[in-house]
């Protein structure tokens, strides 16, 4: 009895350590598609080369945005090619870049409108898919995405596209925790760096409920935002939900007391990272203080 005991842990250890590890990603990937339906009143329609969208309703009439959405493709450090799309004011001269790291499922088309009522306040965003998801090269794994998200920042940089401006790192959910190690990383390059829903280590969002412990013997952190933002010395704003039902709110006061001054904890209401929905307005002036 103790031997079948013995075996049983092992046996559900060395399940929980693949499925803890591959679960963290879940990406939408897209290749080989050239029309993708969000929902039946928003149907878009990709180039096959370019990977440029035009947004329809219901696949007839073209939808006007009052900004416009620029496909590009840059390259990975890790040999991927990834897609990523430009969002640009049409009546304003943008300032603020914000490079949108975003969550760990989906790809551009279900994540972007998380991001379009900050472009409608003024700013510019870039936002890309990682490894593995949408219309970008290669497989869904943590070590391409810390790449993925390193190239992300360096693309803009050196971009002449975003010159002149401000640049800031927004990361929603797991891309929160990863905009904080490849924004301390790269902390040279850019200005202030926002979080929105992240969560402080794999390890702690892994070990939440039953199986707290043995999720924290068998996950591999590879990188831990809560030690990363240690060194971050530039300005730093978190945004979590208290009623925040997805990523506890206590991990946010967990980054917040590692982090350096300048730091703000904004708290909001709401369901896990609609911050930029429902508080665009507050949102976007904390990013314009910060960052004076």
């Amino acid at each position: 009895m103790k031997y079948r005991f013995l075996l049983l842990v092992a046996l559900t250890t060395i399940f929980s350590s693949c499925y803890m590890n591959k679960s963290f990603l879940s990406p939408t990937k897209t290749i080989g598609r050239t029309k993708l339906t969000l929902r039946d009143t928003l149907v878009t329609f990709i180039d096959s080369i370019s990977y440029q969208p035009i947004f329809t309703k219901s696949g007839k009439e073209t939808i006007s945005y009052p900004f416009t959405v620029e496909s590009v493709v840059f390259k990975s450090s890790n040999g991927h090619k990834l897609n990523g799309w430009i969002l640009k004011p049409k009546n304003f001269k943008p300032t603020v870049t914000l490079i949108n790291f975003h969550g760990n499922g989906g790809m551009l088309l279900t994540q972007f409108e998380g991001m379009t009522p900050l472009v409608e306040k003024g700013f510019q965003v870039f936002m890309f898919d990682y490894s593995g998801f949408g219309y970008s090269e290669g497989t869904a794994e943590r070590k391409f995405v810390l790449e993925d998200g390193l190239s992300a920042i360096d693309y803009v940089k050196s971009n002449p596209t975003f010159a002149n401006t401000k640049l800031v790192v927004y990361g929603q959910s797991f891309g929160g925790h990863l905009a904080t190690v490849a924004g301390t990383l790269l902390q040279d390059k850019i200005d202030a760096l926002v979080t929105e829903g992240a969560f402080s280590s794999h390890d702690d969002i892994a070990g939440q409920g039953f199986w707290t412990i043995m999720a924290r013997l068998t996950v591999k952190e590879m990188y831990a935002a809560k030690k990363y933002v240690k060194d971050f010395k530039k300005p730093i704003l978190i945004i979590h939900s208290t009623e925040d039902e997805t990523i506890p709110f206590k991990m946010a006061k967990k980054l917040y007391e590692n982090a350096n001054e300048p730091k703000e904890l904004y708290e909001i209401k709401g369901k896990h990272i609609m911050g930029t929905v429902f508080y665009s307005k507050e949102i976007s002036e904390k990013i314009m203080k910060m960052i004076q």
